[in-house]
């Protein structure tokens, strides 16, 4: 598949990159990549598109792309455009956020051009992998990065993943930055969170399925979420009825939410997920290795707890 899949649909939503999106908030689905059931794994763009269309037909913030949900790390460069492209084509371009991780300050930054070649809502932007740079040096490499995107950068700050942690002051100072608008936040430190929050100086989105109640109840502004490809009309509701101060409701929602949510992550991400989507027909349980798929055991666990959300009045 190319690579310059015609995008055209969305020109009328961003002409150029002078209309930038600012206001993050909502449910944003951490979008699966579609494998199909080859020896080579190919990605299946058809599935993709598919099920990109439905979750905004469901009417979901947006979706991200290319993050460690879409197996990124397992995709060439090239290939990741042609997902984003793929998406592109289907989806509002302001409703589409694509990933991007490395440790090298220079293909980082010449990917982050390719990107900016499109039209995309942002990017969102993990430290440096592997080599656990200092602070000084997180800050040094998101600047570098701001500066130089034509979109609007959304931190990701996931230290089980990338090896370092985003240290609550570094977080503050890249907060100022006017091309930083958001964080996904998967760093586990609830007071650094609440801070954030408190000081308003960019968008907190809960990034661990697990902290999503907790989040919004605390003003974040929503979430980039794995789970949310499941009844996404349920994490809508539950937002909702915060926005509303209905904690109870919400709460109901959340409680029934969770065994889906913890069975997701009994077994490396997205496996559980690829199975449940398997079951409903949107797409082939395929991986590409080295992950492999998730045992019968776990796919039977999370279909039971999917069948449960059905009661939810």
């Amino acid at each position: 598949m190319s690579s310059s899949i015609s995008n055209s649909s969305n020109t009328s939503i961003e002409s150029d990159h002078q209309t930038r999106r600012t206001d993050f908030s909502g449910i944003w689905v951490a979008l699966v990549t579609p494998f199909c059931a080859s020896a080579k794994a190919e990605v299946d763009f058809l599935a993709l598109q598919a099920l990109a269309s439905k979750l905004i037909a469901d009417g979901v913030a947006g979706l991200v792309v290319c993050g460690s949900t879409g197996e990124a790390a397992a995709l060439s460069e090239d290939e990741q455009l042609q997902v984003l492209d793929a998406v592109l084509a289907v989806a509002p371009a302001h409703q589409v956020i694509m990933g991007l991780s490395g440790n090298h300050m220079g293909q980082v930054l010449h990917r982050l051009a390719a990107i900016g070649q499109r039209q995309t809502a942002g990017v969102l932007v993990t430290p440096p992998y592997y080599i656990r740079p200092s602070q000084a040096g997180i800050l040094h490499y998101f600047h570098e990065i701001a500066d130089a995107s034509a979109v609007p950068v959304l931190l990701y700050n996931i230290p089980y993943r990338t090896g370092v942690n985003m240290e609550l002051p570094t977080l503050q100072q890249l907060a100022m930055h006017p091309n930083i608008v958001a964080i996904k936040d998967c760093g586990g430190n609830l007071q650094a969170t609440m801070q954030l929050i408190m000081d308003g100086d960019i968008q907190v989105l809960a990034g661990e399925d697990h902290q999503l109640f907790t989040t919004l109840c605390l003003g974040g502004a929503g979430c980039i979420l794995a789970s949310a490809h499941i009844r996404p009309d349920l994490f809508l509701r539950l937002q909702a009825h915060i926005n509303a101060g209905q904690l109870e409701q919400a709460r109901v929602i959340f409680y029934h939410l969770l065994p889906v949510m913890q069975t997701l992550f009994e077994e490396p991400n997205p496996a559980p997920l690829k199975a449940a989507l398997a079951a409903s027909g949107a797409m082939q349980a395929c991986l590409r290795a080295p992950m492999q798929s998730a045992s019968a055991e776990t796919a039977s666990k999370l279909l039971r707890a999917m069948a449960q959300l059905d009661h939810i009045q």
